[in-house]
């Protein structure tokens, strides 16, 4: 090889190496400009706290599915509290027993599944099999489902129906799911990215949701029961949005400019639920006295800081089938009166007996409304005054252990949606027929059921309304609870949190337009 040549070959070498060594610096460079794309990408995240702790997410046996916006139904309610179709596009009521729904084309499961007629069939033979009370509420005698039809046969005529698809149970979800309790496939703009029971939910977009994608990305929902940790948690930053706030944490969330505060009229009532199985309650004249000792304005006022109104029924006084507002005044005299007339009379220590046997009462509350138990406190200083024992007894998961230990309560404070759909012939029936879901007290007042199934017969609306409001005199005149306050629903939130304000209904807490700055 000669010189020159071998000067050749080297020089063609330098220039592939030159060559080689700028190819490589571009792919370099485009990695890293790729890098910077992705880390530019605005992640968006929320953390909400409730109140109220899951030990399951199934749609079917839990309000959460729904409240998360993993799971949605056939219908839904707006603001105005009137019913709109979701996942049905269209729907229309045959004749007094048969409903037919058209379902959405282009609603898929968080699998990617296309959502058909079969699919919403199978999710409610499913929820009716799982959920006694959902099959309860909806009687449901058959289903049929033709391509993106689904036809409803109930088992009597039922004009609450539609009303009643609206509750978060008759959500559609994919029933041969695996583990539905901890992770359900549903339709919703957030599909399950982990669960903790009774801790936390985490959540992720679904990019296929059928409607407006999702504006966040990630969704991180706590449950914590101490109302004055979920405060302190919103103040800190570590929570974007705090529901169920005490009155009495509200002032340093107030003067922050970082925070708001939103106070929403509720469609609940919170109220003292009498357990007619206990021996003393069971005479009217005893839960009427009761009644006379409770003084609402008081409560509004001092307790609720007048985040609420007064109560004298269980529906909104909005409601034109509220009935008519019977104020109960705060009348101790006349509610001693009342038990003298029962046979009641003072011992020696001042306190009310019959027959030898004190008068004396055990009141049951739970923290997860935190102004609850000091409406506990507040009744028992009434009761004391007049001559009353109550004892008060917290109590961690309250529904269950008013149904489970019915002869270890006789009083409860209890809060309920009465109206959660725009009719307060739901609250009628799970309430107050014996075998309603939401009657631990074991209510049972002929008249009062003879309405109700009335009710539940009658189609024109304002037939239903007369009615309803009938069955409201007989349970101010029977009093089975005594109603104290419709409190608003006081929710703590970040001022960077966007687009989002809590509803009357407390049904749809994340959706697909809540975002952040």
């Amino acid at each position: 090889m000669g010189l020159k040549r071998l000067h050749s070959i080297l020089f063609l070498s330098f220039i592939l190496l030159l060559l080689s060594a700028c190819g490589g610096e571009e792919t370099s460079s485009n990695e890293s400009d790729a890098s910077t794309d992705t880390n530019s990408e605005e992640r968006k995240s929320l953390t909400m706290l409730f109140s109220f702790a899951s030990s399951s997410i199934d749609p079917h046996q839990d309000f959460m599915g729904v409240r998360a916006g993993i799971a949605e139904t056939l219908v839904k309610i707006d603001e105005n509290l009137e019913i709109q179709p979701w996942l049905a596009e269209e729907y229309e009521q045959v004749d007094e027993k048969t409903w037919k729904f058209k379902i959405r084309e282009e609603v898929t499961f968080h699998d990617g599944t296309p959502v058909d007629a079969e699919a919403v069939k199978a999710s409610f033979e499913r929820a009716v099999e799982e959920n006694a009370a959902v099959a309860s509420a909806l009687k449901i005698e058959s289903i049929e489902a033709d391509g993106m039809e689904v036809t409803f046969t109930n088992e009597e005529p039922y004009p609450a129906f539609v009303s009643e698809l609206v509750h978060t149970n008759a959500s559609i979800i994919k029933t041969d799911a695996d583990n539905i309790s901890e992770h359900p496939i549903a339709t919703g703009p957030f599909k399950v990215e982990s669960f903790i029971s009774e801790s936390e939910i985490n959540l992720e977009r679904y990019e296929e949701y059928w409607d407006t994608p999702a504006k966040l990305n990630e969704v991180t929902i706590k449950f914590n029961s101490d109302a004055n940790v979920r405060a302190l948690s919103l103040q800190s930053g570590e929570a974007d949005i705090a529901y169920h706030l005490p009155p009495e944490a509200l002032d340093p969330i107030e003067s922050s400019n970082k925070h708001r505060v939103e106070s929403v009229p509720s469609l609940r009532v919170h109220f003292l639920l009498y357990n007619q199985a206990s021996e003393s309650l069971q005479d009217n004249r005893v839960r009427k006295a009761l009644d006379l000792i409770v003084n609402r304005d008081v409560m509004v006022e001092e307790i609720m800081n007048e985040h609420a109104t007064a109560a004298s029924g269980p529906f909104n006084p909005d409601f034109p089938f509220a009935g008519d507002s019977l104020t109960v005044n705060y009348d101790p005299e006349q509610a001693e009166a009342l038990l003298e007339e029962a046979g009641y009379t003072k011992n020696d220590q001042e306190n009310l007996e019959k027959d030898g046997k004190e008068l004396s009462l055990t009141i049951a509350t739970y923290q997860g409304r935190p102004e609850l138990p000091l409406m506990a406190q507040y009744f028992q200083a009434e009761a004391a005054n007049l001559g009353v024992k109550v004892d008060i007894v917290t109590i961690e998961d309250i529904d269950s252990y008013l149904f489970e230990k019915q002869d270890e309560w006789d009083i409860a404070t209890y809060s309920n949606l009465t109206a959660p759909r725009g009719d307060g012939g739901y609250f009628l029936n799970v309430a107050y027929l014996p075998n309603g879901g939401l009657n631990p007290g074991q209510i049972n007042i002929e008249k009062l059921n003879e309405l109700t199934h009335q009710i539940n017969r009658t189609a024109d609306p304002e037939t239903r309304n007369e009615l309803k409001k009938q069955a409201v005199s007989v349970i101010q005149e029977e009093v089975p609870h005594s109603f104290l306050l419709h409190p608003h629903i006081i929710v703590g939130v970040n001022e960077r949190v966007k687009n989002w304000k809590p509803g009357s209904e407390e049904y749809y807490l994340i959706t697909n337009t809540l975002d952040v700055e």
